[in-house]
């Protein structure tokens, strides 16, 4: 019995690509001949660590193949079409309305993924979902195979590196670093995050907002952004880093005060427990999967009135105490997320499945 990972892109340093790399160890490990097949590999990758597609050999009845399910792809019905047991694992899809008023071809891409998701909701034995609000999506969707909740394996020794020494010299000036990192799309509201800032600098003149991510395939809602920046008179205290190394992520998690989320749609958002890692205090928008990634930590906003969400940064980073409460209820919540403990879930997940010990829900 062979164990296959499929999935449509394996990328250098996404969250995805990390997470289907560290699930082929894990497989390896319990014993199983395991590979990774993708549509489009990542040149930044080690030579050998997946092949394309079309390598992909006769697979057995017995065979097990794990498709990763986050965007709208041929390879969905390919695989709902294998004569094999099928695995999906549902990192969720960006609802098409997000998109629409900034690149038809996004919208059109994630409303093929909805499609792609309901056509395996009769396809595929067995489900795992990143959060609780990813799996409760599967079931308006309709599907009645067992599904259980993996969060995403985060490898947290690659956080150890050394940082961009330039980036921490930069910024490690004296001034309030207020970020939020993820890729500038309409989902995550860095309209919002801009807005709140503004509210916030009244009482912290010398703060500055960095929102770290690429905006490639985003132009035009990044070209508004920056607008609205301009608008508010913020030209200097407002950066967009644009697609940037990990080691200057890194510097710029190690230079941050707060991370601000403001976003309105999460399927996990694993930022969040990057910034926990750096003992970043996290304030964020209570929605979609974000209080199941929190877990009870950081400090979760009933509204997205950005004068609100500036008023309870301005009390979290001059309240040293409070701070450092949030702080510690964060390094609670990120035990629950330790590589070893989401390995073993998932190692008993797969062994149950692989075993025919799977339950049915009701």
């Amino acid at each position: 019995m062979r164990i296959i990972q499929l999935l449509p892109t394996l990328s250098f340093g996404d969250a995805i690509g990390n997470d289907t790399i560290a699930l082929s160890g894990a497989i390896r490990d319990m014993g199983y001949d395991t590979e990774i097949y993708t549509e489009n590999l990542d040149k930044r990758l080690p030579q050998g660590i997946a092949k394309k597609v079309d390598k992909l050999k006769a697979l057995d009845k017995d065979d097990i193949v794990i498709y990763h399910k986050s965007t709208g792809t041929e390879l969905t019905f390919r695989f709902g079409e294998l004569d094999c047991r099928k695995i999906m694992i549902y990192h969720n899809i960006t609802p098409p309305v997000f998109f629409k008023p900034y690149s038809m071809a996004a919208a059109d891409l994630t409303e093929r993924g909805y499609e792609g998701v309901r056509y395996l909701s009769s396809r595929v034995e067995y489900c795992l979902a990143d959060s609780a609000y990813n799996r409760s999506e599967l079931l308006k969707m309709g599907y009645t195979c067992p599904i259980d909740v993996r969060p995403i394996l985060i490898k947290f020794s690659d956080y150890d590196q050394a940082p961009d020494e330039g980036v921490m010299k930069k910024y490690s000036d004296g001034r309030t670093n207020i970020i939020f990192v993820g890729r500038i799309a309409p989902n995550k509201r860095q309209e919002n995050v801009i807005r709140a800032f503004y509210f916030y600098r009244k009482t912290d003149p010398q703060a500055r907002l960095i929102l770290v991510g690429s905006y490639t395939g985003m132009e035009n809602y990044y070209e508004r952004l920056v607008k609205y920046v301009k608008a508010l008179g913020l030209e200097d205290n407002v950066i967009f880093t644009g697609h940037i190394s990990f080691p200057a992520i890194l510097a710029f998690y190690r230079t941050a005060h707060a991370f601000l989320c403001m976003s309105e749609h999460e399927g996990f958002c694993v930022p969040l427990v990057e910034a926990m890692y750096f003992d970043v205090p996290v304030i964020a928008y209570d929605t979609s999967a974000v209080s199941d990634t929190l877990g009870g930590s950081g400090v979760l906003l009933d509204s997205n009135d950005p004068l609100f969400a500036a008023g309870v940064m301005e009390r979290l980073l001059k309240d040293k105490e409070l701070c450092g409460s949030v702080i510690s209820g964060q390094r609670k919540r990120l035990e629950d997320f330790s590589y070893e403990r989401i390995r073993a879930v998932f190692e008993k997940q797969l062994r149950s499945f692989a075993e025919g010990k799977q339950r049915k829900d009701k």
